[in-house]
């Protein structure tokens, strides 16, 4: 019996909407990374991109354990000396709540193009309302 590697034509991008609101960030991020991957599927294979298209909503309502809000951080450099840059998370969820949630998620992704392939497959709003209805999107809630 020979292993099964699935082609371009075995997989099937399905569509699902998610709600953030009142969902722990890490815990969240955890199982969006693991349907962007796919490896819920059977036929989930390392080197291939067959995950599911995750749409999420409410991501401003999300909610963190512990001091985080205060104390964690994020960090960018411009390039130029003395250009490191650094922003509290409570600070980044009143300005753009999508990068916070994109954040975590990309951080549970493979560092390479297909990781980078996969998170183009993450829709994250702020708000409740999303443009991807034509596509359909089935309902997708956590255990946690």
């Amino acid at each position: 019996m020979k292993t099964f590697s699935p082609t371009p034509e075995h997989i099937d991008h399905q569509w699902f909407v998610v709600d953030a609101d009142n969902q722990v960030l890490g815990r969240l991020a955890a199982q969006i990374a693991h349907r962007l991957r796919g490896k819920h599927k059977p036929e989930f294979a390392p080197h291939m991109d067959n995950g599911d298209v995750i749409v999420v909503v409410n991501c401003e309502k999300i909610k963190v354990t512990g001091a985080k809000l205060e104390k964690k951080k994020y960090y960018h450099h411009s390039g130029y000396v003395g250009g490191l840059r650094e922003i509290t998370l409570d600070k980044l969820l009143a300005e753009k709540p999508a990068d916070v949630l994109m954040h975590a998620v990309r951080g549970m992704l493979p560092k390479n193009r297909l990781g980078r392939a996969m998170l183009k497959k993450l829709k994250v709003y702020a708000g409740p309302t999303h443009p991807h209805t034509a596509q359909g999107p089935k309902p997708l809630s956590f255990p946690y």
